[in-house]
């Protein structure tokens, strides 16, 4: 018994050992993460250069990808996708966010200090309109054009690998500090995307309407997502019956009377309902289907959302 109990003991100790030498670099460095969100997709070598760029200035460094598939150009979905995401990666936590179609133009290259502590290094073009929303950017500089992969210069196309990257990797690395990022800027000049808000109006007819719009899809299912809070909507949603009507740039979509149920199981297959998404935010669906294609529903600024409680 005595012999069985040693063998265990160091099996136990062995397999301590491996783990301790598999276990990713920010379990022994206690260096925060970059995290990389694009549009550039994977089909070529951008994302990988850009981790190429960082992994030069300290091997060690933890790479994380948020997404690389944020549709080309669309600087509102990207800065939805960091709010979805940031508040779940702790204090410290740098994001690299390159959804840049005027990438070489006037616009600027800047890195931005939430009030949790994380940083937001990206082109000033709206990126950041949710994050500001969410965790208040204390802190904004513009990056210095000293930030740059040497012998880059003759390249104004590519600034996620050539600039973004490369002040990411220095900042999380410790070898640059927030206060040598460049120029202090005000955190209200940055640039911020127009949208509407949850609202709630009083009718006499209706009684309170909630007024929103589709921020994104739930691209992989074809759910579709508001911004209207369902705790403001009610505190006891479940087994209500919901008047939604769906517009885009003021044309009707869609209007019907879908239940609210806590999950898809409770309606039958291929049957409409609304739900809380992982957001705590109002969401509609087919069970084991797609809700925005059968009704033809895109998402973004120009689709709006009027939601009562009651047929």
């Amino acid at each position: 018994m005595v012999k069985r109990t040693v063998g265990l003991v160091m099996v136990a100790l062995a397999l301590s050992s491996i783990w301790s030498c598999m276990a990713p670099a920010h379990r022994s460095t206690g260096r925060p993460a970059v995290v990389y969100i694009s549009d550039f997709g994977q089909r070529d070598g951008a994302v990988s250069s850009m981790k190429g760029v960082a992994r030069g200035v300290e091997p060690e460094l933890v790479l994380e990808d948020l997404s690389h598939r944020i549709k080309p150009f669309d600087i509102w979905e990207a800065a939805y996708r960091l709010r979805q995401t940031a508040g779940y990666w702790p204090s410290g936590t740098v994001f690299v966010c390159v959804i840049d179609p005027g990438v070489g133009s006037a616009r600027r290259s800047v890195v931005a200090r939430t009030e949790s502590g994380q940083l937001f290094v990206t082109p000033d073009n709206g990126t950041l309109t949710l994050i500001a929303e969410s965790d208040p950017i204390v802190e904004l500089r513009e990056i210095s054009a000293a930030h740059r992969v040497p012998g880059s210069e003759r390249s104004a196309t590519f600034h996620g690998r050539d600039v973004y990257s490369l002040t990411g990797a220095l900042l999380a690395s410790g070898q640059l500090s927030f206060e040598q990022v460049g120029d202090a800027l005000d955190p209200a000049s940055l640039v911020r995307l127009d949208h509407p808000r949850h609202v709630v109006e009083i009718t006499e007819e209706h009684g309170e309407v909630h007024r929103g719009m589709l921020p994104v899809l739930d691209s992989n299912f074809g759910n579709v997502w508001t911004n209207l809070s369902t705790l403001r909507i009610s505190e006891a949603l479940e087994g209500s019956q919901l008047r939604v009507m769906i517009e885009h740039d003021g044309q009707q979509v869609f209007e019907g009377v879908l239940p609210f149920v806590s999950s898809f199981g409770q309606v039958p297959l291929g049957e409409s309902l609304a739900y809380s998404n992982s957001l705590g935010e109002l969401a509609f669906a087919l069970n084991q289907g797609s809700f925005a294609e059968r009704f033809g529903i895109s998402a973004g600024p120009g689709w709006t959302v009027s939601v009562r409680v009651g047929q």
